[in-house]
């Protein structure tokens, strides 16, 4: 078994879910006491937060990269960094390690791809649903045109991730706000959702919502373990 190496913190909320479905699907395939080798670089949030808002994109890039060399070190056989919006700084980082960076935006791309989807609705940071580093790598790399957010209701998901999910609090009222901007993004031509970002899963974790949903913390996963255990690596992360 191959280790995998998760960079964390991002929030830690999000990346407790990364352990525990990497566990989980680890012990699913192997059984009885078996569970995932692990080293983790967990990052303190408020750090990376700020350079987001300063806009300091080059800096975030240096504080992930030393982070993913630290797991190198520490003897990583892959790399995955445990938020969508921070994969703004992905080929920094990638080109900074010797081992695989598993890119959350390409095994989600493939996933949708493989199931035939064209027009996914994005459910994610204001960083992500806005900075062209998301759409733009799906459109190139899967032919997908995603669909995004009308204004007001981005600044909602935003608020829903940085004040309520990422501090651990996940409330009622602000599900139904996520299903009815799910709902208006079917009926502006979505033929499925990405929950975008890590943390949105703790608010909507089932499936009883208007479109299909392709959660990228899961897929990420699912990813990292088929590395771990089986060498299949897609394509891009083959190099």
């Amino acid at each position: 078994m191959r280790t995998i190496g998760l960079i964390g913190g991002m929030s830690w909320e999000s990346t407790a879910v990364y352990y525990r479905q990497i566990n989980e699907m680890v012990r699913s395939r192997l059984g009885g006491l078996t569970s995932a080798k692990i080293a983790m670089q967990s990052l303190d949030f408020s750090e990376v937060v700020a350079l987001q808002k300063g806009g300091r994109w080059n800096d975030a890039a240096a504080l992930l990269s030393d982070a993913a060399k630290r797991l190198e070190r520490a003897g990583a056989d892959n790399v995955l960094i445990c938020t969508n919006t921070m994969h703004l700084v992905a080929g920094e980082v990638a080109a900074s390690i010797d081992v695989p960076l598993i890119d959350i935006r390409h095994e989600t791309g493939s996933v949708l791809k493989a199931s035939g989807m064209k027009r996914p609705l994005l459910l994610a940071t204001r960083y992500t649903m806005e900075h062209g580093f998301y759409a733009d790598y799906m459109r190139e790399k899967f032919g997908i045109d995603l669909v995004v957010p009308n204004e007001l209701d981005r600044a909602k998901v935003h608020s829903v991730i940085f004040d309520e999910l990422c501090c651990g609090v996940v409330r009622p009222e602000s599900r139904q706000a996520l299903e009815k901007i799910i709902q208006r993004g079917k009926d502006a031509g979505a033929d499925c959702v990405i929950f975008g970002c890590t943390e949105i899963c703790l608010s909507l974790p089932d499936d009883d919502v208007a479109l299909p949903i392709f959660d990228s913390t899961t897929i990420h996963s699912r990813a990292a373990v088929a590395h771990a255990l089986d060498d299949r690596m897609s394509e891009q992360n083959a190099g």
